[in-house]
């Protein structure tokens, strides 16, 4: 499959998939998501390759779902979803949870690098990953989305602390939290994340999958996998809410999500206060 949003390759055992849309911050279309669904998919069936590296180009992991680039509105109407809500839930369910959790069991040991914005969409899929590094400019913000995985990257207290407020959670602080590994200055990330990923490819490929299973099977007994299926329909019942008369807050003008607003306007004001 030739690719348009996404580049792939492999080197020494290690298959390095890049979202490649950083004019608009890595943004997630149905094309990217597809894309990504079937390079995961080559990966995992390759015999050569025995770890996946997955970054974003340019600036910033991914900046979210996309909710309007052209290229975007061109698909939909391409290919449009059935109208209502089984048209909502069907397309929700297939491309943020489905192919998500394939990503997550993919048989192979998987790490993500992060620098920049890493929003909703981009947690999710960061989070699909076994290892998480973060460059040190990386902004991390969480929300009940598709793929609800915050309670099981950290403290449930926390996730509660962090969600209910709306705000970035930066690389030394998700550090702290547990929510990436390691942290690295922002011109070194790519470069550490490749030698770990060739560290562990030189181990056994089979050996490294029984121990992927093994901590996965430990998360799914712990009811993993029935709480991310419980979570998405949460979900789905709050981006309806969304659209009630008496909801608390104003949609942003422009391709933002009312709550990722309100992470921005924490976001400047705090800024403003230690300038």
């Amino acid at each position: 499959m030739s690719y348009r949003t996404i580049s792939y390759e492999v080197a020494n055992n290690v298959a390095r998939i890049t979202t490649n849309r950083p004019r608009v911050r890595n943004a997630q279309s149905r094309v990217l998501l597809e894309e990504l669904d079937d390079a995961f998919g080559t990966a995992g069936e390759d015999t050569d390759v025995h770890v996946i590296a997955l970054f974003g180009a340019g600036e910033h992991f991914s900046g979210g779902h996309d909710l309007g680039t052209p290229e975007e509105l061109a698909d939909r109407e391409e290919r449009p979803i059935e109208a209502g809500l089984r048209g909502r839930f069907d397309r929700s369910r297939e491309q943020f949870v489905d192919k998500t959790m394939r990503w997550r069991n993919v048989a192979k040991p998987t790490i993500a690098g992060v620098q920049g914005y890493c929003i909703f969409g981009g947690w999710i899929v960061a989070s699909a990953m076994d290892i998480i590094y973060a460059a040190d400019n990386a902004m991390f913000l969480g929300s009940n989305f598709q793929f609800f995985s915050v309670p099981w990257d950290m403290h449930p207290r926390k996730a509660k602390e962090l969600l209910y407020e709306s705000r970035f959670v930066d690389a030394a602080e998700a550090l702290e939290l547990g929510l990436v590994n390691r942290v690295f200055p922002v011109d070194r990330m790519h470069d550490e994340v490749i030698a770990y990923a060739e560290r562990i490819a030189r181990n056994d490929p089979f050996q490294l999958r029984m121990i992927k299973l093994a901590v996965n099977q430990m998360q799914d007994a712990q009811g993993f996998h029935a709480h991310i299926t419980a979570a998405h329909l949460m979900h789905v019942a709050s981006a309806e809410g969304e659209r009630d008369p008496g909801y608390a807050l104003k949609h942003p003008e422009g391709r933002r999500r009312p709550m990722v607003e309100r992470a921005f306007e924490h976001y400047r004001l705090n800024k403003d206060r230690k300038a």
